[in-house]
């Protein structure tokens, strides 16, 4: 008996890891396992294309392609129920990945795509060719608490963030305020502003009714969890439950962490806000 329990469980165990082996979740996009770890050796920072779903894709960063294709199209972490002709706005849409999604989802949606970053608003603005998506309307703004000029720092990646200290070189962006945005129903508003949601989400909380789902991306470090909190707070007090997930591992084992000076934040985390 103990012999067989054995065999069976070897068994399992070499079908678990061929399994692995062989199993591609990027099939959905139409990339083949090949292609997928050719892709994962590119250099970054040069223009290519590739074809996703019968189009050609544009970037500069494999990897974030990679990340992307991972997180929206296999994880599918936006998806949801969607009614016709919904309203959607998107608050760093960086290459447009985002944008392809929730119009596959409800090919009818009105989405404004916010991408500051003029690197990457060339690449949204191309992709959204590519693709011949209508009803996309691309502004090349920042997300803000006032319409008004922001220091920028520009990396044409998925970490370009506003610069709050002015010390960016030189680059400024249009900034627009999301509150504006915010006086008629939002079916799908979608916040990933690389740090600066806390300023953002306290000055529509008033406005969040207007909302019935949203996806936050929170970046912060340890000494802001109060801010966290407060941002929490506003969103069970707009109406809303939340489910929390790590979007990104910082800290593998929490109890042995360690300051990491080439990381900007401590927390990284993505927060589903959603109605009964």
């Amino acid at each position: 008996m103990e012999r067989k329990n054995l065999l069976n469980n070897l068994f399992l165990g070499v079908q678990s890891i061929t399994k692995r082996w062989f199993s591609n979740p990027y099939r959905t996009v139409g990339l083949s396992t090949w292609q997928v770890k050719l892709l994962k050796h590119l250099p970054e920072g040069k223009l290519r294309s590739k074809t996703i779903l019968g189009h050609s894709i544009w970037f500069t960063s494999p990897s974030e392609l990679i990340h992307g294709l991972k997180e929206i199209f296999v994880e599918r972490i936006y998806e949801q129920p969607l009614p016709e002709n919904a309203r959607i706005l998107d608050c760093g849409a960086n290459i447009g990945l985002s944008v392809i999604y929730l119009k596959q989802l409800c090919p009818s949606a009105r989405i404004t795509a916010f991408e500051p970053d003029p690197l990457n608003h060339a690449l949204l603005d191309r992709n959204m060719r590519s693709f011949g998506l209508q009803d996309v309307e691309l502004e090349q703004a920042a997300i803000w608490k006032e319409n008004t000029t922001l220091h920028f720092s520009s990396a044409g990646s998925m970490g370009s963030s506003i610069d709050t200290n002015g010390s960016a070189a030189g680059l400024q962006v249009k900034a627009v305020r999301l509150k504006d945005y915010l006086q008629t129903p939002v079916d799908f508003l979608k916040i990933d502003i690389e740090g600066a949601e806390y300023e953002v989400l306290r000055d529509v909380a008033d406005s969040l009714q207007q909302v019935k789902r949203l996806f936050l991306e929170y970046h912060g470090r340890f000494d802001q969890n109060q801010e966290l909190l407060e941002m929490l707070q506003w969103v069970r007090n707009a109406g809303f439950h939340f489910y929390i997930r790590e979007a990104a591992p910082v800290h593998p084992i929490p109890f042995l962490h360690e300051r990491n000076n080439k990381l900007p934040y401590d927390v990284q985390l993505n927060i589903f806000c959603f109605r009964d």
